[in-house]
């Protein structure tokens, strides 16, 4: 009874002190993620810029999990050697939100369609949406007329908040971010031939089988079917 009782203890003891996997992710994976979480429990997600998320990752930030929504940002991390098995997991559409009332914008007309007010998009220098943006509306030809009239934030989540809040009339953010708020909808979709394919890339930065367990899950049906849901598409093959 007594060698029971011990085994008891040293498995509740063991499970006590086990720490829960920490997934660095990008600010527009939040509702699949945090579903994923949810679903596998004991773990704990950081939400950010890539750009930031990454370079806390090289600073030795203890994430077991890194997730980002562009492959420039993964392959610095891969070269240094502290990401094992990188790969795409998803990718998404680059469109212009405004508020739930808003009409449609011609995208060739969004200097005419802001009028004295700013853009909302995310850090051109540093999150992924915020590059893309730049890429698209340069190739659309109205980047020279706005990029002195931008409201850049840390994240895309933080541009549609922008929109929502009435802080800014129309923001760049990603298609599944538009669901993010019932205050905003989609008012334009960016020609997927303006900006450089979104892929969304991850990987272990530990070899805990519990942070192995959590990218299989990502990647198989189970997270597939979220991120699905969530609205995302599949990676390109």
């Amino acid at each position: 009874m007594k060698y029971v009782l011990s085994l008891v203890l040293g498995l509740w003891a063991q499970q006590a002190l086990a720490e829960p996997v920490v997934v660095f992710a990008a600010a527009s994976l939040k509702w699949p993620i945090d579903a994923l979480a949810a679903e596998l429990g004991d773990v704990v997600v950081s939400y950010g810029g890539s750009g930031t998320l990454a370079r806390q990752v090289m600073a030795g930030a203890p994430a077991d999990v890194v997730l980002l929504a562009n492959t420039e940002w993964m392959a610095p991390l891969v070269t240094a050697g502290l990401v094992a098995d990188a790969a795409d997991f998803a990718s998404n559409q680059l469109v212009l939100i405004g508020a739930a009332d808003a009409p449609d914008v011609a995208l060739a007309d969004l200097e005419a369609a802001l009028g004295a007010q700013r853009l909302g998009m995310g850090a051109v220098n540093s999150v992924p949406a915020g590059v893309y943006g730049q890429a698209a509306l340069d190739s659309l030809g109205v980047w020279a007329a706005v990029k002195d009239r931008l409201v850049e934030v840390d994240n895309v989540r933080a541009a549609v908040v922008l929109v929502a809040r009435g802080e800014v009339p129309l923001a760049v953010t990603y298609a599944t971010d538009a669901r993010a708020s019932d205050a905003v909808r989609i008012v334009a979709t960016f020609p997927p031939d303006s900006y450089p394919p979104i892929r969304y890339a991850g990987g272990v930065l530990s070899s805990r089988p519990e942070a192995v367990a959590f990218w299989a899950a990502l990647r198989g049906s189970q997270g597939q079917g979220l991120l699905e849901g969530a609205g995302f598409g599949q990676a390109a093959p």
